[in-house]
């Protein structure tokens, strides 16, 4: 077994896809060199789910409502998540609120209503990480400059958010800059593998050093030695992403970057500790 160094700083191991061999995913993910699995919630039904599949696979979590999901989720969604926040805030496993954010990509969700809503819950999350000191970890999707304009608005009202990981981060050098400004990491992983995603890979070969972290998004976002095109998936052929693909991905930066496999484990884990400062009371044990 591989020497566990690596974390993946999204993964979402409690989703339905993996009810049926999630010990054996986690096994692989070991084998593999993963250490430690971040593992965000996506509505209050999952809270509980994703806190569970933390603890018995020595992992961490972080408990929020995503942005495809706000037509989905209780009117009293907010006061369940503060519940829960208040619950286990003295969990050492809870380490961010998330997954949060804005999408403005899905069909579905782009009408005036829907993109109202989605802000809404976004800023009230963003007022409950502030009042919980928790960091957040962002769904960013053609949505950078709204995520921007809310941090901005709370730090300019003296309540920062404590800074966070924006999630499969795919917009311009400029919103990268100004993410990286506010204390944020950014997340790469599967998307980076694709050689047509050329803007992906112009930042993952220039951002700062300290501004990337690496993450699966398992089971969605496979890379491309995983990827099957639609008329695959529509004759049965799978494409699920798993956490033990991390280090592969790892690779594509390192080769993206010119650095050695090691000094991309070393500089992503520190950039995740610092992103997740709850992480590093975790990682030591995660290595034992």
């Amino acid at each position: 077994m591989a020497i566990p160094t690596w974390t993946d700083t999204h993964c979402h191991l409690d989703a339905p896809e993996f009810d049926a061999d999630r010990e054996a995913v986690v096994q692989r993910a070991r084998e593999a060199g993963v250490g430690l699995i971040v593992i965000p919630a996506v509505t209050p039904q999952t809270f509980v789910p994703a806190r569970d599949a933390a603890h018995r696979f020595g992992g961490a979590y972080a408990l929020g409502v995503h942005p495809l999901y706000v037509h989905q989720v209780p009117d009293n969604a907010l006061a369940l998540l503060d519940e829960a926040l208040h619950r286990w805030r003295e969990d050492p496993r809870l380490v961010a609120v998330g997954e949060i954010g804005l999408d403005h990509f899905v069909p579905d969700l782009q009408d005036e209503a829907s993109r109202a809503l989605q802000e809404r819950m976004y800023a009230a999350q963003l007022d409950l990480a502030v009042a919980h000191g928790l960091p957040v970890i962002l769904h960013v999707r053609r949505s950078a400059d709204g995520l921007l304009k809310h941090l901005r608005r709370l730090r300019d009202a003296g309540r920062p958010v404590v800074g966070g990981i924006a999630h499969a981060f795919n917009g311009s050098p400029q919103q990268a800059q100004a993410f990286v400004e506010l204390g944020f990491k950014l997340g790469f992983g599967g998307a980076m593998t694709f050689e047509r995603a050329l803007q992906i890979r112009r930042l993952a070969a220039s951002l700062p050093d300290e501004a990337i972290v690496l993450e699966t998004d398992a089971p969605d976002i496979p890379p491309h030695w995983l990827y099957q095109r639609a008329q695959d998936r529509a004759a049965g052929a799978r494409s699920r992403n798993e956490p033990a693909e991390l280090p592969r991905i790892a690779q594509t930066l390192a080769d993206l970057r010119a650095w050695s496999l090691e000094q991309v484990q070393r500089q992503t884990t520190a950039n995740a500790l610092a992103a997740l400062p709850r992480l590093a009371a975790l990682w030591p044990a995660a290595r034992q």
